[in-house]
């Protein structure tokens, strides 16, 4: 059995190629992802900066760092990894995603390091990585528990795995899928499943089955006045982030 066939869901990746061309409209159907960018950056690279140790007011912080982007899409978290100086290699199961990452990095003045693929096949490769950043694809795939083992086996000794994803309850229910998908219409219908979702306790349980150590979790949560998203240390009712660290 190959161990690409464990975590890629056909269907998942259909959805997001039928999509590729909108990665960069910060008004198309990635507009959602566009307003939370800001807080995820936050959270990723403070997390990275007190793991290792860097300064992020100095120049090019993150350098000497190799950064894995799972499910990079059109390449919205690897450019802003490789302005911070890291070694960012972006990989994706949705082959239309590439070429579009390709040619905003060319024209940002950006060397990234795209890749039609798995984080199996990496893993595989023997791929290793300071950081892997594994945002808003858990929720995708066949087997959670598979994808969390081979993301912690991408990590070097001492690296750091940011996960985000979407609590399964009734609240996320309501605001992911009745309110994102069918009042706001930020996304397609059908973009998420919500049996598919998975509560912090089910995340931490599969990141520390992978041998990680669970460091930090925050909730991602939205206000519908200031129209933003902020970071919560208590209201991971919905949106949620967590970090994990590899034993050195």
């Amino acid at each position: 059995m190959q161990a690409a066939e464990t975590s890629v869901d056909a269907e998942e990746v259909a959805k997001f190629e039928a999509m590729a061309a909108e990665w960069w409209d910060p008004n198309g159907k990635f507009r959602p992802l566009h307003m939370l960018n800001p807080c995820r950056l936050d959270y990723i690279t403070g997390q990275i900066a007190a793991e290792f140790g860097r300064d992020l007011s100095a120049e090019a912080p993150f350098a000497g760092l190799r950064i894995l982007d799972i499910g990079c899409g059109g390449g919205l978290l690897c450019e802003p990894m490789a302005r911070l100086g890291a070694d960012v290699v972006g990989v994706d199961a949705a082959e239309r995603n590439i070429p579009v990452a390709e040619t905003h990095a060319a024209q940002s003045g950006l060397e990234i390091d795209y890749r039609h693929g798995t984080a199996e096949a990496l893993a595989v490769a023997g791929e290793r990585f300071d950081a892997v950043l594994n945002m808003e694809v858990v929720e995708h795939v066949a087997d959670p528990r598979a994808y969390i083992a081979t993301c912690a086996e991408l990590l070097k000794p001492g690296g750091l795995m940011i996960c985000s994803t979407i609590n399964r309850n009734a609240k996320s229910f309501a605001m992911a899928i009745v309110g994102a998908e069918y009042v706001m219409r930020w996304l397609p219908k059908g973009t998420h499943e919500w049996r598919k979702f998975i509560t912090p306790d089910e995340l931490r349980h599969h990141i520390e089955e992978a041998g990680l150590a669970a460091v930090d979790a925050k909730g991602f949560v939205f206000n519908p006045v200031t129209w933003s998203w902020s970071l919560s240390p208590r209201d991971l009712s919905v949106n949620y982030v967590t970090a994990s660290r590899k034993p050195a």
